[in-house]
């Protein structure tokens, strides 16, 4: 894998640490529900997927 796309992966990791982050997460910890299910839980979930798929195009796509 190159540099580049290494490069990727860390910032894609520095920016998973700053989505799960107590501050940032506590934004969506609210009494809103999305389909039953609390705000917090969608947030975090929504925030995980879309990680594994940004994981998944960069290796995918460069390797």
């Amino acid at each position: 894998m190159k540099k580049r796309h290494e490069q990727k992966l860390i910032l894609l990791s520095i920016g998973l640490m700053i989505a799960f982050s107590i501050p940032v997460s506590l934004l969506f910890n609210s009494e809103h529900e999305v389909l039953g299910y609390p705000m917090l839980l969608v947030y975090l979930f929504a925030v995980w997927m879309l990680s594994i798929i940004i994981a998944l195009i960069i290796v995918k796509k460069y390797e």
